[in-house]
């Protein structure tokens, strides 16, 4: 008994060994063949598993259904665009006069304030929806993501803040170690150099929230608070009759889910050097709570894989959808097509597999006579 632990456990360990020696030289591999588009569809990949795994706190673990995860997203990539840019200098005096350079708040700083201001807002959302279950609770987070869209795409008048339909360019690079992010950075050591991108440094430093953001979602699944949030999913009315405060933890469910939302948009705010507010439309939302559902609900690396396949799926259909333009005589876009064929996968992927790709094991045991 003692062995078989034992050599799982050696198992587990080289496991986890090489999939972190593959992530760490994916990048590197990717941005040999010569272009950076495959690195960047990486980076963004590893966004969508942050919000993926945000909106499994409210989805998967709480049994809570929110379609409007990407005002989170919105508000964090918002708070950096404004704070980490000329923005609010060239439309204010006050601030153009104690800042003539335009107002540059540090990342570090910014993400800590975004954070904060997401989960502010997710228990605003959560607040006067606690009572609500099912399609109602669906519809209402629905209408406060497009309430947010449309609030920032008007926030241009009387006074410009957001700059509207045009959007926020010139944001700030990330700076790590003095370095400027927007930069390539090269490394010599011995005689030997390399040379890493912009998207190549970038991905490395998402990939460490991503990392963070893991180690969150075990601890808190595994935590008083996560088992507690399951037991609301599987039946609110036991869990109150069990002496479970289902209010402050429906409550916790959406201001946590929105940290990670806020925190992302800030990678992604940073990444895009802007933040535009067709980003934010509501098709990104269903797509992610897609990611959730597809992957595995309530099982974090289901939902990880959920997130890596929609993400990547669209670049990949991309080269068949050019054929099937071309068999069609024009008749169909390759957006259209590439859109056709990923709800086709998506069908399909459901029929075959109904509780998700890598679904959450069965909880307790059963009693055999």
């Amino acid at each position: 008994m003692t062995t078989t632990s034992s050599s799982s456990t050696k198992a587990k360990y080289v496991t986890f060994a090489l999939a972190a020696v593959g992530l760490l030289v994916l990048p590197l591999l990717l941005q040999a063949t010569g272009s950076n588009s495959w690195v960047r569809i990486v980076d963004v990949a590893l966004l969508y598993v942050m919000l993926a795994l945000g909106l499994n706190i409210v989805v998967g673990f709480a049994g809570l259904l929110d379609l409007g995860f990407i005002a989170f997203f919105a508000v964090g990539a918002y708070v950096y665009s404004l704070l980490a840019s000329p923005r609010l200098a060239e439309n204010f005096p006050a601030i153009a006069a104690a800042f003539p350079n335009g107002l540059h708040v540090s990342f570090w700083i910014v993400i800590i304030l975004a954070a904060v201001l997401a989960g502010i807002t997710g228990l605003m959302l959560g607040y006067p929806v606690l009572k609500l279950r099912g399609d109602y609770l669906a519809i209402v987070t629905l209408g406060f993501g497009e309430i947010v869209r449309i609030f920032m795409l008007n926030l241009d008048r009387p006074i410009n803040i957001t700059n509207g339909p045009k959007g926020i360019a010139g944001v700030d690079a990330v700076t790590v170690f003095g370095h400027n992010m927007a930069q390539r950075l090269t490394v010599e050591l011995g005689g030997w150099s390399y040379t890493f991108e912009s998207v190549t440094l970038y991905y490395y430093l998402i990939l460490a929230f991503v990392i963070m953001t893991i180690v969150v979602a075990y601890r808190l699944a595994d935590s008083r608070i996560g088992r507690a949030w399951m037991a609301i999913r599987e039946d609110e009315i036991a869990a109150k009759a069990m002496g479970i405060n289902t209010r402050n933890l429906k409550l916790a469910a959406f201001g946590t889910s929105a940290t990670f939302g806020g925190i992302a948009g800030v990678l992604f705010a940073s990444l895009m050097r802007g933040v535009y507010p067709e980003s934010f439309v509501l098709m990104e939302s269903v797509m992610i709570v897609a990611m959730v559902v597809l992957g595995g609900l309530g099982h974090i690396p289901g939902v990880i894989l959920g997130a890596l396949l929609l993400a990547g799926l669209p670049e990949l259909l991309r080269h068949l959808a050019g054929p099937l333009h071309h068999l069609t005589d024009g008749r169909l876009a390759p957006e259209i097509l590439r859109q056709l064929l990923i709800a086709l996968a998506m069908i399909i992927i459901m029929l075959l597999r109904p509780r998700g790709l890598w679904p959450a094991p069965e909880h307790g045991k059963s009693l055999s006579k």
